[in-house]
């Protein structure tokens, strides 16, 4: 005998195609005891309902659109590996794809995603809000990560990166350094303007003796290095760099140890993020959990498509320091 169809369950339980179709779509207008035939006549005929079907007869594709400036790097792959945790839980798949600089390149890339996702997940520090605002499309519901702003028309998750760089300055004080530098990320990059501005009004209010030294980066190790050695070459004192993301973080460690530095007896090295690499480096950092905005994004979309949840607002995450051996040297901890 082959595979149980539904039109065998419709004419098993004595009802239209159209009924079972409606029993098994969760919708209301089918009356308990046809549901209840429907059920018990798929039951005996081991009927599964099949899941492309499914999806067309909701006008759903159960997929997500994810847009990120980059796929490359521990942040991002984190990141998806929590969206795709709570994806999959909950029966949807993700399309990925990158958002460049270029407005018109961001434009198209979100663009692709129209007619294939039932939703986007959107993740644009870099995009100007007047530009990311003018690419999004309009009648598809979506969700933005550490948007430039808010967005009136969709709800988003936002880091306090103020917060976040007043918490490591308020620690790198209360060790007793002195010299603090600050390794800031890309100037175009929302994330890193407001780490930046958090780790000068943090020095103003609670060490405003101390002058605010800010070296230019761009979010990769290998400008963590090259800052690193410009500090050095500055002969400026330093007792402590505070870099805007890790993996500026761990460049900038590196290279203080192949100039002869310890860390953090000479000098105090922290970041901003916490990667799985930071854990293993015993990097002090700004923890924000990444994995788990990447699932909260998500289920706050699917809510959405839903009917479950709010269609605006933004949710503030604050980060949490987490103080390692880069910071902290062990007869201290």
């Amino acid at each position: 005998m082959g595979e149980a169809t539904i039109r065998d369950v419709a004419r098993r339980a004595q009802v239209s195609i159209a009924s079972v179709s409606r029993a098994f779509n969760g919708v209301d207008n089918v009356r308990g005891e046809t549901r209840e035939r429907i059920m018990a006549a798929a039951a005996e005929l081991g009927y599964v309902p099949h899941a492309g079907a499914r999806s067309l007869s909701l006008a759903r594709a159960q997929a997500i659109g994810v847009v990120l400036p980059d796929l490359h790097g521990e942040f991002f792959s984190e990141c998806v590996r929590g969206m795709d945790k709570e994806a999959s839980r909950r029966g949807y798949v993700l399309l990925l794809s990158n958002m460049h600089d270029d407005s018109e390149q961001s434009a198209a890339a979100l663009r692709t995603m129209r007619g294939r996702v039932d939703g986007l997940l959107v993740m644009a520090p870099h995009i100007p809000l007047a530009s990311l605002e003018r690419a999004l499309p309009a009648a598809l519901p979506s969700v933005l990560i550490n948007a430039p702003g808010d967005v009136a028309s969709h709800p988003g998750l936002r880091l306090d990166n103020v917060a976040g760089a007043e918490a490591m300055v308020r620690h790198l004080l209360d060790l007793g350094r002195r010299h603090i530098v600050h390794v800031a990320g890309p100037q175009g990059n929302v994330d890193a303007r407001e780490r930046a501005q958090g780790f000068r009004d943090a020095l103003e209010r609670l060490a405003p003796d101390m002058p605010v030294r800010i070296v230019q980066g761009d979010f990769n190790e290998e400008s963590g290095e090259a800052a690193a050695r410009k500090i050095l070459e500055s002969g400026e004192p330093c007792d402590a760099v505070f870099a805007a993301n890790d993996m500026m973080a761990i460049g900038c460690l590196h290279m203080l140890r192949v100039l002869g530095k310890r860390v953090p007896e000479d000098i105090a090295v922290a970041g901003f993020d916490d990667v799985p690499l930071a854990r293993y480096v015993a990097l002090t950092t700004m923890q924000v959990r990444i994995a788990e905005i990447g699932s909260r994004a998500v289920a706050r979309l699917i809510d959405m498509l839903e009917g479950k949840g709010p269609r605006s607002g933004v949710e503030l995450i604050e980060p949490e320091l987490v103080a390692r051996a880069t910071t902290v040297a062990a007869a201290d901890g």
